[in-house]
C-alpha cells in the first residue's frame, strides 16, 4: 500500500471544510440572525430585539461564528464607547436567500396544515 493513498485527496480536504461550516451555519440562531442581517446593517443590541428568546451570549458567538466563516463583516467605529455593526456579506447574502426561502416554505406549510384544520374545525360548528 502506498502511503499516498491515505493522504486526504484536495477534494477530501474541500468537502470537509464544507462540512465545518455547514454544520457551524446549520443552528436556528444563525440562520434567524442571518435572515434578519439580510434586511439591514445593525448592532448587536438590535439584533437582540428583533429575534425574540436569544441571549446576549448566543448573538455573540453566532456572530462571530458567521464572521470566521465569511459570512458577516463586522465593523467597528473609533466612538467611545465603540460603535460596531454587522453586515453581511456577499456569501451571507446569497446564504440569505436559501434560508429566507426555507423559513417562507416553512411556514407556508405550517400554515397550511395547521389553518385548514383550524377553518375545518370553524366551518363544521357552523353547520
Amino acid at each position: 500500500m502506498r502511503t499516498d493513498d491515505c493522504l486526504p485527496s484536495a477534494a477530501d480536504r474541500i468537502l470537509a471544510g464544507v462540512r465545518d461550516v455547514f454544520s457551524d451555519v446549520a443552528d436556528k440562531w444563525a440562520f434567524l440572525i442571518i435572515d434578519v442581517l439580510g434586511e439591514r446593517t445593525l448592532r448587536c443590541g438590535e439584533l437582540r430585539k428583533k429575534i425574540e428568546g436569544i441571549s446576549h451570549k448566543m448573538v455573540t458567538q453566532n456572530l462571530r461564528m458567521l464572521e470566521r466563516n465569511g459570512l458577516v463583516e463586522r465593523s467597528v467605529h473609533p466612538t467611545v464607547p465603540p460603535h460596531v455593526e454587522y453586515t453581511l456579506t456577499e456569501p451571507g447574502q446569497a446564504l440569505r436567500v436559501t434560508v429566507h426561502r426555507m423559513s417562507r416554505t416553512s411556514l407556508g406549510r405550517f400554515v397550511g396544515r395547521y389553518g385548514r384544520e383550524s377553518g375545518d374545525r370553524a366551518g363544521a360548528g357552523e353547520a
